[in-house]
């Protein structure tokens, strides 16, 4: 029996932009290897396989290389193709089981808001590798339980200017790498971007999940609790982050691009 799949971009209200997911609505379970030559098939950052239960939906998401913990854009656009399908009701909260726990997700107007674990950060002295790696200046550099490597630099030139070496990343060994400064203002607090070669995502264009980190992270340094987010990949994308305590809410917007079947 065919199996619906959708491929819908996050974190914006323009198609083309944002990042790109695949979500496959599955009609039973499915091995691991057959998850896995789906996500290497379709070949974006992340694909999302929902599995109705009970009480929600379990939820999985894979690179075309890993099964990933959390992943915040599929995750906003597997709730979006719920809705969209009418197989939540208008109304009707997203619930989603998942290897980072249960996360929840509602509707907004035309914004998604999702509920996600914030994601502490600990100090870390950089290694000698990690400039010449990612090609900026560090100013203070963390790291998260997702081993995540939070990147401080001094301005938003910076960040959009980072050429990293991959190479070298891959041999620093840490799954992912978030470089990140304040803004000068403007409409946004803070910019990023977010490289993973070791979960095979060069350069993630949009990053949810990063924002776990980020939200705290600049929320203490700027003394706000709400703050609007621009991840200044290629495609770029919109975050709006709200810090709840050990949680973090992250909204977005999305837009559905293409609707086939796997056969």
């Amino acid at each position: 029996m065919p199996i619906p799949i959708f491929q819908v971009d996050a974190f914006t209200a323009r198609p083309f932009s944002g990042n790109p997911a695949a979500i496959c609505l599955l009609d039973g379970p499915r091995d691991d290897r057959w998850l896995r030559n789906v996500a290497r098939e379709m070949n974006l950052s992340e694909t999302a396989f929902l599995l109705r239960q009970e009480d929600g939906f379990s939820l999985r998401w894979f690179t075309p290389a890993v099964e990933v913990d959390l992943c915040g854009h599929a995750t906003l656009a597997s709730a979006h193709v719920l809705w969209e399908h009418g197989l939540l009701r208008p109304d009707e909260p997203a619930r989603f089981h998942t290897r980072g726990g249960l996360l929840g997700a509602v509707r907004q107007g035309d914004w998604i808001e999702m509920d996600f674990p914030a994601e502490p950060l600990t100090q870390l002295a950089p290694s000698p590798d990690l400039s010449p790696a990612l090609g900026v200046a560090p100013l203070w550099v963390g790291r998260n339980r997702l081993d995540y490597l939070l990147v401080e630099v001094g301005s938003e030139a910076e960040v959009r200017a980072a050429r990293p070496d991959l190479g070298l990343l891959r041999g620093d060994g840490h799954f992912g790498y978030i470089v990140t400064s304040r803004t000068a203002g403007g409409q946004f607090d803070f910019v990023s971007r977010f490289f993973a070669p070791l979960g095979g995502v060069d350069e993630d264009p949009v990053t949810g999940s990063a924002h776990c980190s980020l939200g705290p992270f600049w929320g203490e340094r700027l003394g706000k609790r709400e703050l609007l987010a621009y991840q200044a990949s290629a495609r770029g994308g919109v975050v709006r982050v709200v810090l709840a305590g050990e949680r973090v809410r992250l909204g977005g917007q999305a837009v559905t691009i293409l609707a086939g079947e796997l056969r």
